[in-house]
């Protein structure tokens, strides 16, 4: 394998590593009082071979949430470019983000970045805070439409009442952009891996962005069908061969 084809399989195993974090579910109401914390782990795998691993934890009170993922490439992948990736999202008690902060190391590549979300209210736009921590660099955005990170966004998405043969539609700030993204909700399917068997609504999520997200193919998911929407299970195919992802063990 050579340098160029190494690079596009770790760009397409960070996408699918930091694509579970977004989809991680976190129950949307909690007793007065109550904690929640909870682990799962997912492998990924290139046409068969084990390519890397996420670890994706949340941690819910009353006073809000914290979602967190890191990502690591395998070892056979991080003799030619490890990936070394973590993503975090605050949210406020009722879901709405409050603070986004990634870490990315891709090879000899780095990104350090946090964005910080204000309220919005009733007839004034949303405040966004962009810094970019390595170069020391801070911008403004507003917006008259609710922005969400990439993890808080699919949290929001999964209180909605999917439909199958339907889309839904949500505004993901990233790259320093608001993207529109459209969720394609295809079918229902009963699936196995390693983790146990699920009853699952399987969706296709229409990514456009290039930070967190690059565009490098079509992408599945199987995630549960219930309340918690959890994923379990996710397909790609690229031009170096396919990949999948399998939740291994969670606390479910």
């Amino acid at each position: 394998m050579d340098i160029d084809e190494g690079e596009v399989l770790a760009m397409k195993l960070q996408y699918l590593l930091f694509l579970f974090a977004c989809l991680l579910v976190i129950p949307s109401r909690l007793e007065a009082g109550s904690e929640v914390n909870k682990r799962f782990m997912y492998y990924i795998y290139w046409s068969g071979i084990k390519a890397g691993e996420a670890v994706l934890e949340y941690s819910s009170t009353t006073d809000g949430t914290t979602i967190r993922t890191h990502a690591t490439s395998a070892p056979v992948i991080s003799l030619f470019y490890p990936v070394d990736d973590i993503a975090e999202s605050t949210l406020y008690p009722d879901g709405y983000p409050k603070k986004f902060i990634m870490k990315v190391q891709k090879g000899r590549h780095k990104r350090d970045k946090v964005t910080y979300f204000e309220r919005k209210t009733d007839g004034t736009p949303q405040k966004i805070i962009y810094h970019n921590i390595l170069d020391d660099y801070t911008e403004e955005f507003f917006f008259d439409r609710q922005a969400y990170d990439p993890l808080s966004a699919f949290y929001e998405m999964t209180k909605w009442d999917l439909k199958i043969g339907q889309s839904a539609f949500i505004n993901i700030f990233d790259s320093k952009k608001l993207w529109n993204t459209e969720v394609q909700v295809l079918r229902k399917e009963r699936v196995e891996v390693p983790a146990g068997k699920f009853n699952t609504i399987v969706v296709k999520p229409i990514l456009k962005s290039e930070g967190i997200f690059p565009k490098t193919g079509d992408i599945t998911i199987w995630a549960t069908d219930d309340d918690r929407k959890l994923p379990v299970l996710l397909k790609s195919k690229s031009i170096i061969g396919h990949f999948s992802a399998e939740l291994v063990e969670g606390q479910y």
